[in-house]
């Protein structure tokens, strides 16, 4: 028979876990947003690069558009 733990596990798992929950949040300063909206940080910002990728996807998985959806293109999902 085993003994009560003396700290209960709740006390170690509810600030490890708003650690990780708040570690992912951040205040963007003014001066910074210039850099976040640059025309690199899109990914669309390549036309061609994107139909390219789209025929490639089309090629390989015999579907076209519904890049959101699972399925592997055999109709069997």
């Amino acid at each position: 028979m085993h003994a009560p733990p003396s700290f209960p596990l709740r006390w170690l798992l509810l600030p490890t876990l708003a650690g990780l929950l708040g570690a992912g949040c951040t205040t963007v300063k003014p001066w910074e947003r210039g850099t976040l909206a640059d025309i690199t940080m899109r990914p669309d910002r390549d036309p061609l690069g994107l139909a390219l990728a789209e025929h490639m996807y089309f090629s390989r998985e015999a579907t076209q558009g519904g890049r959101g959806v699972g399925g592997g293109g055999c109709g069997c999902n």
